[in-house]
């Protein structure tokens, strides 16, 4: 895989055209945009809530992020289900058979699964190392 060079730059105007043709020329490529306005109501907390990561919980004295075994098993379960081949709609039905849910308490669905692949995605290195991947993968194609 090519090693990839990214920059991420604040700024207060819109690039010109000429800037945007500078750095094309360069051999730069224009990946993402991102917009920021000010709130409206203007009570706004100093920051903003987000969810916890799935695959992870709040430590008991809050100040770190720990893994939560039973999240990071169903990410495993899903990550088989896809190196099989399998639809999403077979997987959902898998992790609600090893009795997997979301955090909601609700089975899983297509979605909901699809909406998770980036997380697994992010994770899978960490889920199955190098060694263990290769030792894993001929045994899965035998199951599948």
């Amino acid at each position: 895989m090519a090693n990839v060079e990214r920059v991420r730059e604040v700024v207060d105007t819109p690039p010109s055209a000429e800037e945007l043709s500078e750095r094309a020329e360069n051999g730069w490529r224009l990946v993402a945009v991102e917009w920021q306005r000010e709130a409206e109501g203007g009570d706004s907390e100093a920051f903003a809530r987000e969810e916890v990561p799935y695959g992870l919980a709040v430590d008991a004295d809050h100040h770190y992020l720990v893994e939560n075994p039973t999240e990071v098993e169903a990410m495993r379960c899903l990550l088989e289900q896809v190196v099989l081949d399998r639809p999403l709609s077979e997987v959902a039905a898998e992790l609600t058979r090893r009795g997997f849910r979301q955090r909601s308490g609700v089975e899983w669905n297509q979605v909901a699964l699809f909406n998770l692949l980036p997380r697994v995605v992010e994770v899978a290195p960490r889920i199955y190392s190098s060694e263990e991947w290769v030792e894993k993968r001929p045994l899965l194609r035998v199951v599948g």
